[in-house]
Formats: C-alpha cells, sequence, structure tokens
C-alpha cells in the first residue's frame, strides 16, 4: 500500500532496482524474436528486483527501433512462477496518465509510478501488450531467464495459461525502477546503487537459467545494495558490433551513469577486444567474431581512463576489475596473452581506479595461473559457473 508522506515533504527518490542494456536486434545465439517483433501479442517478463520500495515504474527501451513504438498497456505485478502472479498484485502502469503509449524511435520513456509494495530480491512480472507491428525489436539478447508471449491481450492475466511461447530474451523493459524504500537489512543499503558494466561474464553466461546466479545477483544478496547488471555478451570496449551491441565507450552514459541512484561502477571489460583476434583465426571460426582487429594494452587503457574520467565527472566511484584467466579457451593467444597480462598489471597499479577487484588472483588455476579454476569454471573455460560468480561477488563486496 502507497505510504503518505508528510505534507510539504519531498518525494522520496528513485533508485535503480534492475536493468537490463538495450541491443539492437539480431540472430543471437539461440531464437529470439527481436527480429520479427511483436503483432498483437502480450509479452511477459520475470525480473528480480535489488531494492525494496512501495512505488515502482518501468523504463521502455526503443533505442534501435526505427519508427515508433505503440505500447497499447502494461502491467506489473508479483511473479508467482512461471509466467503466473499474484491474484491481486497486478497494477495497470499509466503513461503521462494514460493506459496507452509511444515510445519515439531511437527513445525510452519511464511510465508513471504505481503503488506496488515489493521486498528486496523480490521477482516481479512486467507485461506488455502491443496490439500493433512493431516491427524489430529492442531486445538484450542473453537474460538467463525466460520471457512468456501470448496471442492477444493477456496483461491482467493471472494465470500463465495464455502465455505458450517462451525465449531467453528479454524485450523493450530496460529497467525497473523503485521509491519510498522500506528498511532493509544488510551493510550498504543507503550507500547508493551499484551498476556492474561488461560482457558476458557480467552478463551471466553459464548460470544456471532462471535462477538468478548471475555474480550481480550474488552481489546484491551479500551486501544489500541496489546492484543493476549492464552486462551484455560479446561487447567490446572499443568497438560496435551487430550481435554484441555497441562499443562500451558509447554506452557507458546510458547504461551505467543514467540509472538512478548509482553511486559505485564495477568494470570489468577488455576480454573479447584481446581474444576476438585470436578467436577469429582458429578453425571453424563463428562470423560473429567480428571486428576484429589486434588490440594494444595502450589503447584499452585510454578507454579505461575515458571512462574512469565520465564517471568521476557525474560524481560516481569505479572499481576496475582484472581480467579473469583464460587459457586454453577460444581467446587465448601469444598476443592476447601478453596485452592481458599488461592490462592486468595497469589496473592493479595506476591507481587510476577508486579501488580494483583482483579476479584473475581469485579465481586463477592453483597449478597453473593463466586458467580459470576449474572449480569455478563453466564447461567453456572461459565463464565462471555459479560457484565462481558467487566468488566474484565475494572478492568485490567490500569495495562497493
Amino acid at each position: 500500500m502507497l505510504t503518505g508522506a508528510p505534507a510539504g515533504a519531498k518525494p522520496a527518490p528513485w533508485t535503480a532496482a534492475w536493468g537490463a542494456a538495450p541491443q539492437s536486434p539480431s540472430t543471437g545465439f539461440t531464437a529470439n524474436w527481436s527480429q520479427e517483433g511483436f503483432s498483437h501479442q502480450t509479452v511477459r517478463q520475470v525480473v528480480r528486483v535489488t531494492a525494496a520500495g512501495e512505488r515502482v515504474r518501468i523504463r521502455i527501451s526503443n533505442a534501435y527501433g526505427t519508427s515508433p513504438l505503440r505500447v497499447t498497456g502494461a502491467t506489473v505485478a508479483r511473479a508467482a512462477g512461471g509466467a503466473s502472479v499474484r491474484p491481486g498484485s497486478v497494477r495497470h502502469l499509466t503513461f503521462g496518465g494514460e493506459r496507452a503509449t509511444e515510445v519515439p524511435a531511437r527513445g525510452e520513456l519511464r511510465s508513471d509510478p504505481a503503488a506496488l509494495g515489493l521486498r528486496r530480491l523480490e521477482r516481479v512480472t512486467v507485461t506488455l501488450y502491443l496490439a500493433g507491428t512493431t516491427g524489430p525489436a529492442t531486445f538484450h539478447s542473453q537474460a538467463w531467464a525466460d520471457t512468456y508471449r501470448a496471442e492477444g491481450d493477456h496483461r491482467a492475466d493471472t494465470d500463465g495459461a495464455a502465455f505458450t511461447a517462451r525465449t531467453g530474451s528479454w524485450y523493450y523493459l530496460s529497467g525497473v525502477e523503485v521509491s519510498g524504500a522500506r528498511p532493509a537489512a544488510g551493510p550498504g543499503t543507503d550507500a547508493g546503487a551499484v551498476v556492474v558494466f561488461g560482457d558476458s561474464i557480467t552478463d551471466g553466461f553459464g548460470s544456471t537459467p532462471n535462477a538468478d546466479r548471475r555474480y550481480s545477483d550474488a552481489l546484491a544478496e551479500r551486501t544489500g545494495r541496489p546492484v543493476v547488471n549492464a552486462g551484455i555478451g560479446g561487447n567490446l570496449v572499443l568497438n560496435d558490433s551487430a550481435w554484441y551491441g555497441e562499443r562500451s565507450t558509447a554506452r557507458f552514459g546510458r547504461d551505467a551513469l543514467d540509472q538512478p541512484g548509482v553511486s559505485t561502477v564495477v568494470l570489468l571489460q577488455g576480454l573479447n577486444d584481446i581474444g576476438f583476434s585470436e578467436a577469429a583465426r582458429k578453425p571453424g571460426a563463428s562470423p560473429t567474431y567480428k571486428p576484429s582487429p589486434q588490440v594494444t594494452s595502450r589503447q584499452l587503457i585510454a578507454a579505461y581512463r575515458e571512462l574512469i574520467d565520465a564517471a568521476h565527472a557525474r560524481g560516481v566511484r569505479v572499481v576496475g576489475a582484472t581480467l579473469l584467466p583464460f587459457k586454453d579457451t577460444t581467446h587465448w593467444g601469444p598476443a592476447a596473452a601478453r596485452t592481458s597480462e599488461e592490462v592486468n598489471h595497469w589496473i592493479r597499479t595506476s591507481g587510476a581506479f577508486d579501488a580494483h577487484v583482483d579476479f584473475a588472483e581469485v579465481l586463477a588455476d592453483p597449478a597453473d595461473p593463466r586458467r580459470l579454476d576449474p572449480a569455478y569454471a563453466y564447461e567453456d573455460g572461459l565463464h565462471p559457473d555459479d560457484a565462481g560468480y558467487r566468488r566474484m561477488a565475494e572478492a568485490v563486496a567490500p569495495l562497493v
């Protein structure tokens, strides 16, 4: 229930409680609906908020749309498993007082606040009804969570029976924000939101689907802080990619610094810039490893400094993370190994970051520190598994 504020009191500030970095429509690694878009369909998405509040609003992105996006209606509700929601919790969202809205091409908008008290780490659903034909959809490719689709208008359904199709991507939804925070136990709960920014390791590749076991999830659980995941699988620091999003130097402001309430960013990125040039030369290499120029440590360091300066100009701290060990993976090769060592040395010793976390050390194989420890490794040896993501959260938690 919405709590009334004393007369003359300032409105409670908003804080980011969940986020997903938008990407342009693409084929992706698994089947998704981004290129076909939607027509007279309802899309229901399940996310877990990392901050409590009495009011909620959503952010819809049409960042890569070439025409306006018409949203006929939207609801938010407490999740009840699969595509079902808890009876009595459905709230119809409005936009400027109206249930229907239009998001400009290349634009985004926020809904009006809705009165729905949410607990920290509670799963909620956001449901969009798209009565028209959208064309290709701005989306986030790898959600590690199921999204559901129904034919027709089912935005207010409490059971999930109509939602017979599903994929592992998010569509149009780029943020959930809360206000009027309830007291929450745990250290750091009043110290601002943390954005974890990077590539597939930040995005959670290799974590258990529908289980919220990315390192951002573990960090929120461990610290009690709001944590927003701004990772994109395959993302590059220095180059745009058709499959893997805009380069980090172009999207950093939108995906990290513009999050309401952000006070700290954890930056872990560069392994794809270093490793794609190696992967692209291997037999049977995927065409997705493009662009793949050989990148120097000097180029990456210059980009890191650009991101640090942008954050500091907004009063935001930056924690730098060393690149994880990756020997014997698709990204491994002599040039990549050398550049990784140079970059990690700079992160540890330059003092350019407000703090640094040495993921390369804490996740290293004791028998060969250039490899990821098998106790923490996903099957590809490049990404951590659930245990590895928990270990990353343990390492960075004291620094945020």
